[in-house]
């Protein structure tokens, strides 16, 4: 279904951790393959957001080659202030484009008076060419990216003809109580596909 609302917009940063919640148990993060849904949908809300919608992730596409690099890392102990050694797997040189498009958020009725599409899909759409409201990142608040506007679809991909990739279970997103409308934070896992460089959300 395409909606009206929908903006498109390409990520880009050095370096991306979309860690997954299994490997930190030791204190190392190891980055998934492609980013989350809720690592894509929180550029979005740092790009803009307000209380009235809520955004949906339509599609990612994966323009560069999938590539990691290992970083050791000195993290501080919590308990005792010392530091310890970790290593860290980083995706790099990350490059994403994303299709998403908003809904009025129907848990939130006193804000019905600010349901205007046509602003809020302008202020958008003005904000993804200056960059986004604050800053974006990449996973992790080391991982700094950046935000410009594009077509979807447009350009050359590493995996335009690679035909289906799978990367098995992993972390979706959350569902938060302010958007399902009940009073408990859930999280959501899924198998995701990539078809010649496309992952579909919805």
């Amino acid at each position: 279904m395409r909606h009206p609302n929908i903006v498109e917009f390409q990520v880009t940063g050095d370096y991306g951790l979309f860690s997954d919640p299994i490997m930190r148990v030791g204190g190392e993060k190891c980055s998934y393959q492609v980013p989350t849904y809720e690592a894509l949908k929180g550029i979005l809300s740092s790009v803009y957001w307000k209380p009235t919608l809520i955004w949906y992730i339509d599609a990612v596409r994966v323009m560069n080659q999938i590539q990691t690099e290992v970083k050791g890392i000195r993290p501080i102990h919590y308990q005792d202030g010392k530091n310890d050694l970790s290593y860290y797997t980083y995706l790099k040189n990350c490059r994403y484009q994303i299709r998403a498009h908003f809904e009025w958020n129907e848990n939130r009725p006193e804000l019905a008076q600010d349901r205007s599409e046509n602003k809020h899909h302008n202020i958008a759409k003005r904000m993804i060419e200056k960059g986004g409201r604050r800053d974006i990142f990449l996973g992790a608040r080391e991982c700094q990216g950046y935000v410009e506007s594009c077509v979807f679809g447009e350009g050359e991909s590493y995996y335009d003809h690679y035909g289906e990739l799978e990367f098995g279970l992993m972390f979706h997103g959350f569902d938060y109580p302010d958007e399902t409308g009940h009073n408990i934070l859930a999280a959501r896992f899924w198998k995701p596909k990539m078809v010649n460089g496309v992952v579909q959300f919805l």
